[in-house]
């Protein structure tokens, strides 16, 4: 007998009767039909604005957002016909970060976002814009993962501007991250 085999066979004679950890009931109840709603709520709550358009309107929108940057980097899963006519500069140089996210989290506001998207245009730029299909707004986060297929290698969860008051409990945004954040949600 191979020692894992050995191992496991042990820790399931020891676990058999013992009785079975039940999961907390979740804080929220009921959610609604359309998380759209709450998850735009949560966002603003957050300190990130949130926008909700249909795709025709979507160009439209970003170039009203967009006014001042004079360039942009992004993000690989970004489709070409929702990127505003901005010069692509490297992250370390673009005022903005332009992503695309895997889904959306309408309990605490959140925007997931792929490392293969690229991490350096979603962290460097001192603003950042995400766009998110509105059939990828889940109300909860165990959904999402349950509706998403492999997951990426890394999975960075964004729920607001970045802040810090590390330092003499003093609140400054833009620490770690953008410190401003907008999302777009593609109805």
């Amino acid at each position: 007998m191979e020692a894992k085999t050995r191992i496991l066979a042990r820790v399931r004679r020891a676990l058999k009767d013992r009785p079975k950890a039940l999961l907390p009931e979740h804080p929220h109840a009921t959610f609604p039909e359309d998380p759209l709603d709450l998850f735009l709520k949560r966002l603003g709550e957050n300190g990130a604005e949130g926008h909700r358009v249909d795709r025709a309107e979507a160009l439209a929108l970003l170039k009203e957002l967009l006014p001042g940057f004079p360039g942009a980097a992004f993000g690989k899963g970004v489709p070409p016909e929702l990127r505003p006519p901005l010069p692509e500069l490297p992250p370390e140089e673009a005022p903005l970060g332009i992503s695309w996210a895997l889904f959306a989290v309408a309990e605490t506001g959140t925007v997931a976002l792929s490392a293969e998207d690229g991490r350096r245009t979603q962290l460097l730029p001192p603003a950042h814009l995400v766009l998110v299909e509105a059939e990828r707004v889940y109300p909860t986060l165990l959904m999402a993962l349950s509706h998403l297929g492999p997951l990426p290698s890394a999975l960075g969860l964004h729920s607001g501007p970045s802040k810090s008051a590390d330092i003499g409990q003093v609140m400054v945004k833009g620490v770690h991250g953008p410190g401003r954040l907008m999302v777009v949600v593609l109805i």
